[in-house]
């Protein structure tokens, strides 16, 4: 039960930073930065352009192919 609930919490978490990331690109291009603001800007877009780039390489980089190896040998263990 424990890794069900750890799985829903990643992808939660995973939705959220992509719409986080997506929703402010569409801010950045819709909307004028105030000049005062445009570093402490610069540096939430790089954090969260950091938290997309690790989402995205979990599900689609070598943390994905490395969880199914790891979901496969966990269910030969249970059946032998």
């Amino acid at each position: 039960m424990s890794r069900k609930i750890n799985e829903i919490f990643m992808y939660g978490l995973g939705v959220l930073l992509t719409m986080g990331f997506f929703l402010l690109l569409i801010l950045l291009i819709l909307r004028p930065v105030p000049v005062q603001n445009s570093e402490l800007l610069y540096l939430v877009v790089g954090a969260l352009l950091g938290s997309f780039n690790h989402v995205v390489n979990f599900f689609f980089g070598s943390s994905a192919g490395s969880k199914q190896k790891t979901d496969i040998i966990s269910k030969q263990n249970k059946v032998t």
